[in-house]
């Protein structure tokens, strides 16, 4: 018998006490690149792997992101990167759309079966929709996300000549995000020299319909906003990581709330399994602080890339054992 086994007795998983952190540590570390969590890859882990798979996975997901989330969006608040005003729109969004999640997580979707196709669905869309930004179509419709490539890939040469005397960061200093004015119309803001812009009505009812897909598959929503608002609003994705970390770890707190005071089915298990959750947490604020602080070391292209490939192989692979 392995003496770093443990028996997890609110999910039932047994596995080494290392599995859980060492998991969630690679995968924080490329997803809070892009602004998620890393909860999205996290749950098919849990339900494939571990075998867990009763409504209670998504509560623990929501722990994960409440315990490995601050690391990362420290380092986004200290570099300058943090959006707040595209923060605050998608945070009241998603709050409601949480609560409605929850409850068509435990009344349509407690069978296991059918919860991976709706996973399935989900990480294809996000998948799909990841993939098709570095298409050519896509590039022609985004001239200022053209210009902060061409900027980083210029840095990026700088840095490269001096590395011979020191390690520099792959942004500069005055890389940072300006609050130009904020309305219940408009949001614009600055950074690195280029202007951005998207409707708040827009964005909050964005952040709703995320809020419930979020709520119900338990991911807070960041894997979900944060792609849409690169993709749609077209906005960078070095603004766009830190806000979708922050309301992904808000509207985590009321996930774990709704799945453990609401009322649900006898016999249907929906309160998180919290040491689980805890040790998976644990590794992914590793992983968050540390793909935060190298993030601007990576072209966005590749995070995208990256990221798209391994979101498309989970969706179709749930999507096809359903049929």
């Amino acid at each position: 018998m392995n003496f770093l086994e443990i028996f997890f007795p609110v999910s039932g998983v047994k596995t080494s006490i290392l599995l859980p952190p060492l998991v969630a540590l690679v995968i924080s570390f490329f997803t809070s690149m892009g602004g998620v969590s890393g909860a999205f890859l996290l749950l098919p882990f849990q339900m494939s792997v571990l075998k867990y798979t009763s409504p209670s996975v998504s509560a623990t997901n929501f722990v994960f992101n409440i315990v490995a989330i601050p690391s990362g969006v420290y380092r986004y608040i200290k570099e300058g990167r943090m959006a707040w005003p595209l923060t605050w729109v998608v945070i009241v969004g998603t709050l409601p759309g949480v609560f409605i999640g929850y409850y068509l997580r435990i009344i349509y979707l407690p069978d296991p079966r059918a919860f991976k196709l709706f996973v399935g669905c989900v990480l294809l869309y996000i998948g799909i929709r990841l993939l098709y930004e570095m298409t050519g179509k896509a590039a022609t419709e985004k001239n200022k996300m053209k210009v902060l490539e061409d900027k980083f890939k210029q840095r990026t040469e700088e840095l490269k000549k001096k590395q011979l005397t020191r390690i520099a960061s792959g942004l500069p200093r005055e890389a940072v995000v300006k609050t130009i004015s904020f309305s219940f119309s408009k949001v614009e803001y600055e950074f690195w020299g280029e202007k951005f812009s998207f409707s708040t009505v827009a964005m909050f009812i964005l952040a709703f319909i995320v809020g419930i897909i979020g709520g119900t598959y338990g991911i807070g929503g960041g894997a979900i906003i944060a792609p849409f608002c690169v993709a749609v609003f077209h906005l960078p994705v070095y603004t766009v990581a830190g806000a979708a970390l922050m309301g992904t770890f808000l509207t985590s707190i009321a996930g774990v709330t709704f799945y453990s005071i609401m009322p649900a089915r006898e016999g249907l298990a929906t309160s998180p399994d919290c040491l689980l959750g805890v040790l998976f947490g644990a590794g992914g604020f590793v992983g968050m602080y540390l793909g935060a602080r190298f993030q601007k070391f990576v072209p966005q292209k590749f995070i995208k890339m990256m990221l798209g490939l391994v979101i498309l192989f989970l969706a179709v692979k749930y999507i096809y054992q359903y049929f």
